[in-house]
């Protein structure tokens, strides 16, 4: 989703399903902490919307009008390489890379682009109802949430829906499902407003337990926006994620907690 944190108190509030902003989730459902692996430079003007690594590439798609794009970014000292802006009357959101193919949301414009990977070129856009927020694929389907408990899958080459599942913690709907990535079978939901990610059965919706990415960045940090972003280096078994102005990317290995 795309309100920076503070800039809409109340619209925060009213949209918090399941648990609070910065308090814990359910404790019946198995809790993941985290290991520190290493810490990357990331752009601290990057409004990330969406993140991925494939091929050895790092991917970002950034929001906020007049600020948006999609680039290719090296991992190691966070420089943009390449970077192709979009029209100032569109948001950016959530990005995935399907083939040769980049896809990118716009928040509540209902278009999506597509561009060539490799050149940024465009290629064609698709509309869609409701609001874009977060998108990742699993293979076959783009797989897209829109701020409700629902993730469509779409396909990606008509962006015709497939079918949708309701994300559910133990019976309870979970909204505000923001950047998402498909991780080892699983697909990893960063939960607006908060320090956590929720991991759902693509299958069912159902929650099979969270992430809890709380003293990453310091909450005090100045420069610290919500958490959003996920990458897994399917190749490399590496996980990172990051946040929205975040001047951080880190690379994390997840222990149970509970």
């Amino acid at each position: 989703m795309s309100v920076i944190a503070g800039l809409s108190v109340a619209l925060a509030s009213t949209r918090i399903v399941g648990f609070a902003p910065r308090q814990a989730p359910p404790a019946t459902l198995p809790i993941y902490g985290y290991t520190l692996v290493r810490s990357y430079p990331h752009d601290p003007g990057a409004f990330t919307q969406g993140l991925q690594y494939v091929d050895g590439v790092l991917y970002e798609g950034t929001g906020l009008n007049g600020r948006s794009s999609i680039r290719r970014v090296n991992l190691e000292t966070g420089n943009v390489l390449k970077q192709h802006n979009i029209g100032s009357q569109y948001f950016g959101e959530g990005i995935t890379v399907l083939g040769a193919d980049l896809y990118e949301l716009t928040w509540q414009s209902g278009i999506a682009f597509v561009y060539d990977r490799n050149t940024f070129a465009p290629r064609k856009s698709f509309k869609y109802t409701g609001e874009g927020w977060g998108l990742t694929h699993d293979g076959t389907s783009l797989i897209m949430s829109d701020g409700t408990e629902f993730l469509r899958f779409l396909d990606p080459v008509t962006f015709a829906e497939r079918r949708r599942v309701r994300v559910a913690a133990l019976g309870q709907p979970l909204k505000n499902l923001n950047e998402l990535e498909f991780v080892k079978g699983e697909i990893f939901a960063n939960v607006w407003m908060t320090d956590y990610i929720a991991r759902i059965d693509p299958a069912t919706g159902r929650i099979n337990g969270y992430v809890d990415l709380r003293g990453l960045m310091p909450a005090n940090d100045p420069s610290r926006d919500v958490l959003n972003g996920i990458a897994y280096d399917a190749s490399g078994d590496r996980l990172f994620v990051t946040g929205k102005l975040w001047p951080r990317l880190f690379e994390i290995k997840l222990t149970l907690k509970q």
